[in-house]
């Protein structure tokens, strides 16, 4: 008799995307483990042992290595997809570790790589796409759209997709989200086309629209520092501004290339949590920087989940001082 299946994962556009990609290859009943983007340690939250199955993807490893440990021990096989920071990755004949830090890929490009060059299917690629503009990994994104042959306005759509996917998975708790991330998954895999997805699920269309509503309300905000190297926004105590935060950072990212940018949002504990990226033309320093203040993330994007507000003028120091790349 066969164990039981868990699928774990972040409940951002890369995410969820990666795992929609392998469930419509592989459409096996599975129990969802995913929460909001900040929610990263979700490995404890897995019983699996003996026998059962566990598929992670876009977690970081570093962050759920305890977790890790125990399931492998216990007895259970792990397959593992990510493009986080890792010191070590454990040698383990339970655990088949696909693990990339390039700055140019994230974690749905290595699903669709291996299933693709592994498994011969190149069925759900388009999912990978959405997943990886969703990530703000747009050249790759157009790489592999151009692979797949798809026209501009197909592009747009789906570059529009995954922003939208993306900005859902920012909040609090999910009484800030729009739809909780496993519920939009379970929409997300009845489409075997994302396109089919936007065009007949109403939340893709809200999910954007508020989207652009909230993203209005930002960009009308002063800096709070604008310098040479990059540039640093804080946000209210405000459900609007805990969703956009992340898209905002990726959006001003976009609009100034070769600038860093921070955005920080105040918490209703009086903590401030940031979404940093390093500019697009020099994608390395995010992860360290973040690190400094104890937070995690790629070299190309990193965060912060609570900084002391008395952290907030020395974290401005540190970002101005870096030399990105």
């Amino acid at each position: 008799m066969s164990g039981r299946r868990f699928d774990v994962c972040n409940g951002d556009a890369d995410g969820l995307c990666a795992v929609v990609q392998w469930r419509l290859h592989d459409p096996a009943s599975a129990t969802l483990v995913t929460g909001l983007k900040r929610e990263i340690a979700l490995l404890e939250r897995v019983p699996a042992g003996d026998g059962d199955e566990v598929l992670v993807c876009d977690l970081s490893m570093a962050r759920n290595r305890a977790a890790l440990d125990e399931i492998l021990a216990r007895g259970a096989r792990v397959r593992y997809f990510d493009h986080h920071a890792v010191d070590e990755i454990p040698r383990h004949p339970g655990l088949e570790a696909r693990i990339d830090l390039s700055s140019g890929t994230c974690t749905s490009l290595l699903v669709d790589r291996f299933l693709t060059g592994e498994r011969g299917d190149a069925r759900f690629r388009a999912w990978a796409a959405v997943g990886a503009w969703g990530d703000n990994m747009d050249p790759a994104a157009e790489r592999l759209a151009d692979a797949i042959g798809l026209p501009r306005e197909a592009r747009e759509r789906l570059r529009a997709l995954g922003i939208a996917i993306n900005y859902n998975a920012y909040g609090d708790d999910e009484t800030d989200l729009l739809i909780p991330p496993a519920e939009l998954f379970r929409l997300m895999l009845r489409h075997a086309d994302p396109l089919a997805f936007a065009d007949h699920e109403p939340i893709a269309g809200r999910i954007a629209g508020q989207r652009e509503r909230d993203l209005a309300r930002a960009t009308s905000l002063p800096f709070l520092w604008d310098g040479p190297t990059g540039r640093v926004l804080v946000l209210p105590d405000e459900a609007w501004a805990r969703r956009v935060s992340g898209t905002l950072a990726n959006a001003l990212a976009r609009e100034a290339p070769a600038r860093a940018h921070a955005v920080l949002t105040r918490r209703s504990d009086g903590t401030l949590w940031a979404s940093v990226r390093a500019p697009l033309a020099a994608p390395d320093g995010a992860d360290a920087l973040c690190r400094r203040f104890g937070g995690a993330g790629r070299a190309a994007a990193g965060g912060i989940e609570r900084m002391a507000p008395e952290d907030l003028g020395r974290f401005v120091e540190a970002f101005a001082a870096m030399r990105w790349g």
